[in-house]
Parts: C-alpha cells; sequence; structure tokens
C-alpha cells in the first residue's frame, strides 16, 4: 500500500481508525499520490486491550506498507500498546533511534529482542568452553547498549546446542555459570534477559526445551535478570499443560510469546483456548508484554485483519 496523502480528507483522517495525533503524517503526507482508502479499514477502530499484545515488524505490511515508522503507527491505531522485534540489535543505530522515538511519542512497550548469535547447532554454552562464553557476554554487553537506546527491559537469551559428549547436569552448571555472569552484567542496568524454551519439532536438539528446566535454571541463577520467556507455541508442543505449567513457573516468568499450534499463527487458527490463557494470566495480575510471535493463517490484507480481528476475540474474556 502506497502512503496516502489524508490532507485533504478531513473527515476521514479525523475518524480512521482513531488515529488522532498519532502522526500518521509522517507515514502518508510524503506522497502526492490519492488512493482509495480501503473500506475495511475504515470500518475498524481503535481497540482498548486487556494486556499488551506487541505485533512484529512486517505483521501489517500489506496493509500500511514496509516502512517501519508506519507500521508502529499503525499497530497504535489499533489499539496495540507494545512491539517487540527480533532482529533490533541488527539494525543501524540511526533506525533504532527513529523507531524508539515513535515508540516513545505512541507510548509503545518495547518487547524483546535477540541479545546474541544463537548456536542451532553447537553446544556453545552447554559445552562450558570460555571462548564461547566470553562471545556470549561479548554479545551481552553489546545488546546493554542497544536495550538502553529502544527503552527495551528484556531481552531473548536461547542457551544453544545440547553438548553429546558431556552429562546433562555437566551442562546445566556450564549454562547457569555463564548466566551468573551474564545477570552481573545486566543487573545495574535493570534489563532481564529471558530465557525461551523451544519445542522439539522445530528446534531438535537444543538444551533448554522444557519450561520446568528453566525454571530450575532460574533459581539457581538466582537474579533479577533472568527470568523466563514462555512461548505458548513451543511450550503447547513440547509439554502442553499450559495453565498448570504457567502456574508452576510463575515466579519466574516475566515475558509470553504467541502463537497457535498447529501453523503457529494467529489465535483461533488451531487448538490452544487462548481466550481462557490470556484470562488466566490477566487473573494474576500480569502487565509485562506478549509478543506475537507467530504468522498469519490468511495471506494479504485480509490476513492481516484477521489477525487484528482474532485478538479482539480472544481478549474479550472480561
Amino acid at each position: 500500500m502506497k502512503r496516502r496523502k489524508f490532507i485533504q480528507k478531513g473527515a476521514i483522517a479525523g475518524s480512521f481508525l482513531g488515529l488522532g495525533g498519532l502522526g500518521m503524517q509522517h507515514a502518508y503526507a510524503k506522497s502526492n499520490e490519492e488512493e482509495e482508502i480501503d473500506t475495511m479499514l475504515l470500518s475498524k477502530k481503535k481497540h482498548t486491550f486487556n494486556l499488551k499484545y506487541a505485533p512484529h515488524i512486517g505483521m501489517f505490511k500489506e496493509l500500511v506498507g514496509e516502512d517501519p515508522i508506519a507500521q508502529l503507527e499503525f499497530m497504535a491505531a489499533q489499539g496495540f500498546t507494545a512491539f517487540e522485534d527480533n532482529e533490533m540489535r541488527n539494525r543501524p543505530v540511526a533506525q533504532q533511534e527513529a523507531m524508539a522515538a515513535t515508540m516513545q511519542k505512541l507510548n509503545l512497550t518495547m518487547g524483546v529482542f535477540v541479545a546474541h548469535k544463537i548456536y542451532w547447532t553447537e553446544p556453545n554454552l552447554a559445552s562450558g568452553k570460555q571462548a564461547w562464553r566470553d562471545e556470549f557476554l561479548a554479545d551481552i554487553r553489546s545488546s546493554v547498549e542497544v536495550a538502553k537506546r529502544v527503552n527495551a527491559k528484556w531481552m531473548t537469551v536461547v542457551p544453544g546446542h545440547v553438548d553429546l559428549r558431556q552429562n546433562m547436569a555437566y551442562q546445566t552448571a556450564n549454562v547457569i555459570e555463564t548466566l551468573k555472569q551474564a545477570s552481573a552484567i545486566l543487573e545495574p542496568h535493570g534489563i532481564v534477559m529471558v530465557l525461551e524454551p523451544l519445542n522439539f519439532r522445530n528446534h531438535p536438539g537444543l538444551f533448554l526445551s522444557e519450561s520446568p528446566q528453566a525454571y530450575q535454571i532460574c533459581k539457581a541463577v538466582n537474579s533479577p535478570s533472568c527470568k523466563i520467556l514462555f512461548d505458548i507455541y513451543h511450550q503447547q508442543i513440547q509439554e502442553g499443560n499450559l495453565i498448570p505449567n504457567i502456574e508452576k513457573c510463575w515466579d519466574e516468568i516475566t515475558y509470553f510469546q504467541i502463537g497457535d499450534n498447529p501453523g503457529r499463527n494467529e489465535p483461533t487458527s488451531g487448538e490452544i483456548n487462548y481466550k481462557n490463557v490470556f484470562k488466566y494470566i490477566h487473573s494474576r495480575g500480569f502487565d509485562g508484554v506478549l509478543g506475537m510471535e507467530h504468522g498469519n493463517s490468511i495471506k494479504g490484507k485480509e490476513g492481516e485483519q484477521r489477525v487484528i480481528d482474532a485478538y479482539v476475540e480472544s481478549d474479550s474474556f472480561i
């Protein structure tokens, strides 16, 4: 979708998605071309969600184009109050700063970004090798600067592959020691690394796969800067029993991610009763971010609108 010029469409601009003073001029006023405004979009109003669901860049690109700033403005216009970006660490500094300024203006909470190089086939943290530990800690230090730049509190950590040549207990001790050292770097800044267990089907052979394992590690590290990212999609595949496991891990969970199964798409597209899961999370007084780390079950604009509608439906638990 090309950027639109709303200056001469006063009545429409005032009501379009409840944008008000959200600064959509940045996204649309640069073009001299005018297009017909999508009837589907005009019929939608800004939503008030009970939880901080966080879309990511690209989730609504068919509706508003590739510009990250326009996408952030669209998210806020729809009522989303958070945003996450796995790739933030790899973006140019100027773009990080521009996105941070936009999030601040729109009152969007910055969610996670990936804090380090992830080893999908090698046992970097489980091995205990000093070179891999040093590389990881250097990534954590550099990610602190990114977090400050974009006002992020959380960063994702995946400990890598298992070490097939070591007993699991030794591997766990190696991971715990590295995370203790990383926590010492993060604590003075109030930044939290969130450990993400990943399922065996999508990511076979990884060291961290289950929520009880992540819980045990966080208890051993014993730091406010080392907590759990409970990815509901991954844990539905890995262990199921979602709400009881969330309850068991509650005091170490500080972040959630979302995706329905099968397909890893928006809520209502698969088997997970997200309305009940969200209701439970809300009942515990959770005020953190729930990252929308999933695809869209339907392609194009229709699919992107379906994502929004799915969250409105699943959020209607009160």
